[in-house]
């Protein structure tokens, strides 16, 4: 079974998707972080050969955390920095074509909940299911502030709003794989729902 979970930064889609997978007891696998570890491997390279890098690179999953090169980058990869360039390697076509294709490789041999911005469209056009979550900037960046706040990182909540909308523009208008919501996909919209009940309306979908 293969469950594609697209939307914008903010959404709550590797919350909701790992949820989903523990539910259902198939693999969750959090492509964002994907990009983000090879980010993070990128900015400390001197090189510029891509390809050189990728052909000497191994991100896996393990127990919910993410390797990278053999090494736990799971705190690593969620900086504002990271952030920040993971939106703008992504638009490597190198990088892409890498990552999209290991993602379909994870999905060949097992039962998957996939989320990330090109899911539905690019990487599992074939999914079983297929979820677009969002919700309001506002919102997004509300909870957003809330987490760092609750990890207490001096935050403001204007400078994560400002982001969020950056990186939606910079998501939806990128030339390769762009973010957008795929005629097939279900629209959930989280704005007005808390955690439980955002799960509950994906899972009825699914259950149908």
């Amino acid at each position: 079974m293969k469950i594609a979970i697209d939307g914008p930064a903010g959404s709550g889609k590797s919350t909701i998707a790992k949820e989903i997978a523990r539910r259902l007891n198939i693999i969750y696998v959090d492509t964002g972080a994907m990009y983000r570890a090879l980010t993070l491997k990128l900015l400390n390279e001197n090189e510029i050969d891509y390809e050189k890098i990728l052909a000497d690179t191994k991100i896996e999953f393990k127990q919910g955390l993410i390797f990278l090169d053999g090494k736990d980058v799971s705190q690593k990869i969620r900086t504002n920095s990271i952030s920040n360039k993971t939106s703008e390697l992504s638009k490597n076509p190198l990088i892409r074509d890498f990552l999209v294709k290991l993602q379909q490789k994870i999905s060949e041999t097992h039962s998957v909940v996939m989320e990330g911005r090109d899911i539905g469209s690019v990487v599992l056009p074939d999914a079983n299911y297929k979820f677009f979550l969002t919700a309001k900037p506002e919102e997004r960046a509300r909870r957003r502030y809330l987490q760092q706040k609750e990890k207490g990182y001096e935050v403001s909540y204007d400078d994560i709003l400002n982001d969020i909308k950056e990186r939606d523009f910079n998501d939806s208008n990128r030339k390769i794989s762009p973010l957008t919501k795929t005629d097939d996909a279900q629209l959930i919209d989280s704005t007005n729902l808390n955690y439980e009940e955002t799960i509950e309306k994906i899972l009825s979908y699914i259950n149908r």
